[in-house]
């Protein structure tokens, strides 16, 4: 499908069952003059296709689409309207709003009066004609991490590096940038495994967004499934993508990119027709029973396509091979993946054509592919029903951490839920702890620092009168929320932002960070920065370095405990029976602070006053024993615990303290059956150390924040 070079010539095949006629339209070198319209010649089912001899690639293009124009049908044929083909992997220029791209004469609902039929090419991209990229060659292998080992870090391509020091300027933005020496070097001591990129597909700005001088700066309003959103590109060429991929995979680090496939930038009925509507309108989207003139909108976006058809699973597939197979990703995050399985009657099927397809495809099974497991319907949440191998975005985990950590009431047992492994949502099936994605802020929100700083929303630079954005509380202390140069104050922000990193570093399921959350980065309270292509959403590296802001040294020991422990990585549940046979050696115990263990009614009923959790396992069949307990105080003053005494061991070693911020010889080794201290809003891990001299290596900071 799309257009493909044979060396000869080129081949350009689209889908349309509803079409007419279909016209393959050139274009000149400059993109400004429509030089021929070639209606193409055959059809082959649904299948529109012809044949230019002497075209190469670098030919500039577009389709118009002969058929009805009747939307009470489901039909918005115009072939005023210039089409982007849903395949191209390029595009070129850029689109402007203009009332010549709707495909209606303006009224009610995008009806009208009938077609509109000013001609929209000067408004809309060029598709493409692209040679294939370089054909099998040696590439590094793919790191293929294992789930168990694998620690996401979701970062925006543009965002990171726009005010990178150390990035040269003409590079800043782009994917060229992300194969930096140094950025590699930041990522390894950091702890990360796999880059979750968000959107890189082509996309276009709202016509509100862009009305407002803003810009869709998340990219979740996609018009090209297969072509690289074009700023993200230095060169304007996809081997920069593809050779950048190769230099992490060569450091040993993943790439999985978001991809949005459930809706596209043709909006609702009141949309602008630019490919999809154009082409056949009622086989690409979901449409309305009773009314095909109005869409589905689910996605909330406006439309939502139609997975059940076999076009839409075929541009899906397309896309997501030329993704994994040319460019090199390792996976893919579907957002709001639900709708890629929903059908009509709005159920949500674990079955559905797309993951069966990825499931047949050999090159696709594979790779980590993680799902955003809900939507914007009533009834959107389908977290813990997706086919394995797909894993899923907890919100569970996000929401009960961030409860715990708040203070609330009554959320001690949901908080001991999430560090489990979250049995309540992932153990149908057969499935495990590691089918989830446990995060506690994502682009989709506040920041870590944010959301210790803020009570509420900030998002008036959005410009939609505080009507947007998640009403979600936040953290504040005290009641006092924004900047400061209170001590005090910043140190308790500080103490509970680590906290929260080191309950998710060990926490058993697969962790995902919020890149620059270790360095504090700040949207000054906005929690819906998705038309922030500015200082508000890019990552401030002035932070690394900063005692006040830089957290990385605490997020880079925090998972080296992940690493070194094995219980935060077993993938499969506690089942809260003893290893050896012994009562006191059950495999996850909670305490109450006083070293008291928690009953049934304490869990129902108990006042937010702390959390402790011992964990015993095996490091090897006949190695040492591994005990851990992890320490954790929400509250809003300092807490004593009473450290628990199990035997086959005399003391405990102090190796992550939320607090301080690091473990000294000092303050490092505390007797069995003692107390220790917590400050509020802290948490204190501790291993412990094992009669006959055994002594877990102590958490040290292995390198300079300087980059």
């Amino acid at each position: 499908m799309g257009t493909t070079w044979d060396g000869d010539g080129v081949n350009l095949s689209v889908y349309s069952r509803n079409a007419e006629r279909v016209e393959w339209c050139l274009f000149d070198e400059g993109g400004t003059v429509e030089i021929a319209r070639l209606p193409l010649p055959a059809r082959d089912g649904d299948i529109w296709h012809g044949y230019l001899p002497g075209a190469q690639p670098g030919l500039l293009y577009g389709l118009r689409v002969h058929g009805p124009y009747a939307p009470e049908h489901g039909h918005r044929f115009n072939p005023s309207k210039l089409l982007i083909d849903p395949y191209a992997k390029a595009l070129y220029g850029t689109y402007r709003w203009d009332d010549a791209v709707f495909g209606y004469a303006h009224g009610p609902h995008g009806i009208g009066e009938g077609a509109d039929d000013r001609d929209s090419a000067p408004f809309v991209p060029r598709s493409v004609v692209t040679a294939p990229l370089p054909g099998p060659r040696l590439r590094p292998a793919r790191p293929r991490t294992p789930w168990i080992d694998t620690v996401l870090y979701e970062m925006h391509v543009k965002g990171y590096t726009m005010r990178h020091p150390g990035i040269p300027e003409a590079l800043r933005g782009t994917v060229a940038a992300l194969s930096d020496e140094n950025l590699i070097a930041y990522w390894q001591a950091l702890g990360v495994t796999t880059l979750e990129w968000m959107p890189m597909a082509a996309f276009l700005d709202e016509q509100e967004v862009a009305g407002r001088g803003l810009t869709d700066y998340w990219g979740y309003n996609p018009i090209a499934p297969l072509a690289i959103h074009a700023p993200y590109l230095a060169t304007g060429d996809a081997r920069e993508m593809v050779e950048t991929i190769d230099r992490l995979h060569a450091a040993g680090l993943e790439v999985v990119i978001d991809v949005v496939l459930n809706h596209t930038a043709e909006a609702g009925a009141e949309g602008p027709t630019l490919s999809l509507r154009g082409l056949d309108n009622a086989s690409y989207y979901r449409l309305q029973q009773g009314c095909p003139a109005r869409y589905v909108n689910e996605s909330g976006c406006g439309n939502t396509l139609d997975p059940s058809q076999p076009a839409v699973i075929g541009l899906f597939h397309a896309a997501l091979r030329y993704w994994a197979c040319d460019i090199g990703v390792d996976g893919f995050r579907f957002d709001l993946a639900t709708l890629l399985g929903r059908w009509d009657t709005g159920q949500f099927d674990a079955s559905a054509p797309l993951w069966r397809t990825i499931a047949a495809d050999p090159d696709l099974r594979d790779l980590k592919l993680v799902a955003e497991p809900w939507d914007a319907s009533a009834h959107g949440n389908a977290l813990g029903a997706f086919p394995s191998p797909i894993r899923e975005w907890n919100g569970r985990y996000r929401d009960d951490v961030r409860r715990f950590w708040r203070g609330d009431g009554h959320s001690r047992a949901a908080m001991a839920t999430r560090l489990a492994g979250s049995a309540d949502i992932f153990s149908r099936r057969g499935r495990c702890p590691g089918m989830g994605i446990n995060f506690i802020t994502c682009h989709d929100g506040f920041t870590l620092a944010d959301l210790t700083a803020y009570a509420g929303k900030h998002n008036e630079a959005n410009g939609f009168d505080g009507l947007d954005g998640n009403n979600d509380p936040g953290m504040e202390i005290d009641g006092r929320e924004g900047e400061t140069q209170n001590a005090d104050l910043l140190a308790a922000r500080r103490c509970r932002r680590r906290a929260m990193l080191g309950t998710l570093a060990l926490s058993r399921g697969v962790p995902m960070l919020l890149a620059g959350d270790e360095l504090s980065r700040t949207q000054l309270g906005n929690n819906n920065a998705f038309c922030q292509d500015n200082a508000i959403s890019w990552l401030d590296w002035s932070a690394l370095g900063d005692p006040t802001r830089d957290l990385s040294d605490w997020v880079a020991a925090a998972l080296r405990l992940r690493r070194m422990f094995t219980f935060p990585r077993v993938d499969a549940f506690y089942t809260g029976t003893s290893i050896t046979g012994e009562i006191d050696d059950r495999d996850i115990r909670w305490f109450e602070p006083d070293g008291g263990e928690l009953d049934a009614q304490a869990w129902e009923n108990g006042a937010q006053c702390g959390l402790g959790m011992l964990v015993s396992g095996t490091v090897s069949a006949n190695g040492p024993r591994e005990r851990v307990f992890l320490a954790l105080n929400p509250g809003k003053t300092s807490r004593a615990f009473h450290l628990p005494a199990p035997a086959g061991a005399t003391t405990w070693r102090i190796v992550l303290d939320s607090d301080k911020g690091a473990c000294t010889a000092a303050n490092a080794v505390v007797a069995y059956g003692s107390g220790v201290q917590l400050a509020a809003h802290s948490m204190l891990v501790l291993v412990a150390v094992p009669d006959g001299g055994y002594v877990t290596q102590p958490i040290a900071h292995a390198r300079s924040s300087t980059m």
